[in-house]
């Protein structure tokens, strides 16, 4: 992998992320996805689809089986969120309302399998989950920069 997050599969560039790039990671190459993990402990790092046809797949070297399927991370997922105008956020298609005082603040939210927990300006809020949908963006709803505005 270089140390521009992308990965050269049979030609093809593979787009990891921004934040694998300069990190050694193993691919698990499944039918319709490509899953990236750390090797030595076989942590789940990101899935995106997969691009390869069968034959481009038997066309690369140096393949091996491919063992058990990584795992994502155990502990809680931590995100930033921005408080909308009527005071709530959105993790995991979950909509929480915090209250309009905290509007246009950034929270820090951490997101288990069953609750999410919002810190707000020294306090502790923690919400049960109602959706099994995993985390996709780590940061959203940043505030626009004066340049973003016309």
């Amino acid at each position: 992998m270089n140390n521009s997050g992308l990965v050269g599969l049979a030609g093809h560039q593979v787009l990891a992320a921004e934040i694998l790039g300069g990190r050694r990671v193993g691919i698990r190459i499944d039918d319709e996805t490509l899953s990236f993990f750390d090797p030595s402990s076989r942590e789940l790092l990101r899935v995106r689809p997969n691009p390869l046809t069968r034959e481009e797949v038997r066309g690369l070297w140096g393949l091996r089986p491919a063992g058990p399927p990584p795992r994502p991370r155990v502990e809680p997922v931590r995100v930033q969120r921005r408080v909308s105008a009527v005071g709530t956020v959105m993790v995991c298609r979950q909509t929480v309302s915090l209250g309009r005082p905290y509007a246009g603040q950034t929270v820090t939210v951490h997101v288990s399998d069953t609750t999410i927990t919002v810190e707000l300006a020294g306090q502790v809020r923690a919400i049960r989950r109602t959706t099994d949908v995993p985390v996709r963006n780590v940061k959203a709803n940043r505030p626009h920069k004066v340049s973003d505005v016309v």
